[in-house]
């Protein structure tokens, strides 16, 4: 496996150049982005930047701590009610973040319109993950991109999913 990282940057600029590529894709809508690290502290923090950055460039922003994800608890309690509008704050045109564990599992990883998974060490990433930043200097984050293609087919090992 291959890890290229892009320059490290202040946080702000990673943040807003995040929420550009995530509003190129989608611009309107009700729309989940999912953040999982670790650290479920790295998670928290690194969600409500970015839900701060997502308000600064004009979006409606609903956010949710879920945990540890259960794939049946995080349907009829966070994303049903927020499909259906009935979460507080949620419109037509909102942006639900939420950060937990298990957020780009197999069973829950379509959920997302766009993901974020946080590096802080030497953990391996998830190959789900729209972005993948390594915060080990959460002042100047790092963008990692991962070549899956240079493993073996046979290799499957924990983390990759």
């Amino acid at each position: 496996m291959t890890r290229t990282a892009y320059e490290a940057q202040p946080r702000d600029e990673l943040l807003a150049g995040i929420v550009e590529e995530f509003l190129h894709h989608a611009s309107r809508g009700r729309r989940l982005i999912a953040v999982e690290a670790a650290s479920t502290a790295d998670a928290a923090r690194f969600a409500d930047d970015l839900a701060a950055a997502l308000t600064s460039h004009g979006q409606t922003v609903i956010r949710v701590s879920v945990g540890d994800a259960d794939e049946a608890a995080l349907r009829a309690d966070v994303v049903e009610p927020f499909r259906a509008g009935a979460l507080p704050g949620a419109s037509d045109d909102t942006v639900l973040v939420a950060d937990g564990r298990g957020l780009l599992d197999d069973a829950v990883r379509g959920i997302w319109h766009f993901s974020v998974w946080l590096l802080a060490g030497d953990e391996l990433p998830n190959s789900g993950a729209s972005v993948i930043v390594d915060v080990t200097d959460e002042s100047a984050p790092t963008r990692v991109y991962y070549d899956y293609c240079a493993l073996p087919p046979s290799v499957n090992r924990p983390g990759l999913h």
